[in-house]
């Protein structure tokens, strides 16, 4: 089984596009973790930043509690960074990201949002 790895914009851009990724990945063969940091950085943003951003991260997070994923700790504080990490140290996980520098730091492939409703695998 394939996997891959989440960022915490990917999540709240998908909750806000309405896209089911959580049902689109498992369908396509991934297995599907995301980083205890993100969780985190989740539930800080659900409770102080604007008000639609925080109420998409409310809705990721019990998202998140309703599907099946395998939660990591990057051992990192900056979340990129420790993506980044992960990523070179595990090349077929696939990233999940709307972050620029990942995308460019890494060779992994990647999963990335296409027009309002769609994920492609790059």
């Amino acid at each position: 089984m394939q996997t891959a790895i989440l960022d915490t914009n990917f999540i709240i851009t998908c909750v806000k596009q309405k896209i089911d990724f959580f049902r689109i990945l498992e369908e396509t063969g991934f297995k599907i973790i995301i980083p205890a940091q993100v969780v985190q950085e989740l539930k800080k943003i659900s409770s102080r930043d604007g008000f639609e951003t925080a109420k998409n991260s409310e809705l990721a997070l019990k998202i998140l509690e309703k599907n099946n994923f395998e939660k990591i700790n990057l051992k990192k504080k900056d979340v990129d960074k420790g993506i980044i990490k992960f990523a070179k140290e595990n090349q077929e996980t696939a990233i999940a990201t709307l972050d620029r520098e990942i995308k460019r730091k890494t060779k992994n492939r990647k999963i990335v949002i296409r027009g309002k409703k769609n994920l492609e695998i790059a």
